[in-house]
């Protein structure tokens, strides 16, 4: 993991219209830390739920909560930290190395992920005690 390389929250462009606002992101942006090579979104999850629980050693992401709230947990292996999604607007970046959980989805909550690798299951850590070996210090 880079050290200087850290969660944070990145404010996409907005466009406001009385019709209804727009938010994009685009290839060759500044605001995006990565080139984009997939994109998904998660929807539908039951109250109560959680996804994610896992860690990605190349993956880096974006996720956008596009329609509603939930909450991201990243866990650098010593320290966690919670970031709320509830504005199509805001999106969390997270870097390589970075364990990640969402939680306490509201109804109707859709997670939309940039991310600058194909899915391979070779880049994902999926045990926390794998990740807390390859992240002791």
């Amino acid at each position: 993991m880079e050290s200087d390389e850290k969660p944070r929250i990145i404010n996409l462009p907005r466009i406001y219209d009385p019709r209804g606002n727009l938010t994009f992101v685009q290839d060759g942006d500044s605001l995006l830390p990565f080139e984009v090579h997939r994109v998904y979104w998660t929807y539908d999850v039951p109250a109560g739920e959680k996804r994610g629980g896992h860690s990605h050693y190349q993956g880096r992401e974006l996720l956008v909560a596009t329609s509603g709230s939930f909450n991201v947990n990243v866990f650098n292996g010593s320290e966690w930290q919670t970031f709320t999604l509830n504005r199509p607007y805001m999106a969390l970046y997270i870097p390589p190395m970075y364990w990640r959980t969402l939680d306490n989805f509201a109804s109707g909550s859709v997670c939309m992920v940039l991310t600058n690798v194909k899915y391979t299951e070779d880049d994902y850590v999926r045990e926390l005690d794998d990740f807390l070996k390859l992240t002791a210090k």
